[in-house]
């Protein structure tokens, strides 16, 4: 049976997978800006006593691999939270074709399948509908 928790966790989970994705994306183009070349250089002092000094030139190679490792376990995470993003999803959506009432299915797709404000929810059902009577409609129709 699908609650107003599970359909919460499911608007939840849908953010959260947008920000893991965000987060992977950030992560590749600091890599591809390492491996493009973006160099450190450094100088250091030695031979002759410590009287000359030598440049060196290279990539930061603790970065790029915490960076690349960083990847990988956040790709990982997301195809975890995307596995369980479809489940919620199928579960989500033969609830709302085993619900009757047109206007409560109507409801119960914006407002956590397409992630909609109660606000727009309103607007969209149209007909003199608020914020809180969409709500208090949807409240009413889960304690039964």
């Amino acid at each position: 049976m699908v609650t107003k928790e599970v359909l919460s966790q499911y608007s939840d989970l849908q953010e959260e997978v947008k920000e893991v994705r965000l987060k992977i994306e950030r992560l590749e183009k600091d890599i591809s800006k390492i491996e493009a070349g973006e160099m450190v250089i450094d100088s250091v002092s030695g031979g002759d006593g410590g009287k000359q000094h030598f440049k060196i030139e290279g990539i930061p190679f603790p970065e790029y691999s915490r960076k690349k490792t960083l990847l990988y376990a956040r790709k990982a995470t997301l195809q975890l939270l995307e596995d369980d993003l479809l489940e919620k999803t199928n579960e989500v959506e033969e609830f709302i074709a085993s619900v009757d009432d047109s206007r409560i299915r109507r409801i119960i797709n914006l407002r956590f399948l397409e992630n909609q404000s109660w606000n727009k929810v309103a607007d969209q059902i149209g007909g003199n509908n608020t914020e809180d009577s969409v709500r208090k409609a949807f409240d009413r129709f889960m304690k039964e």
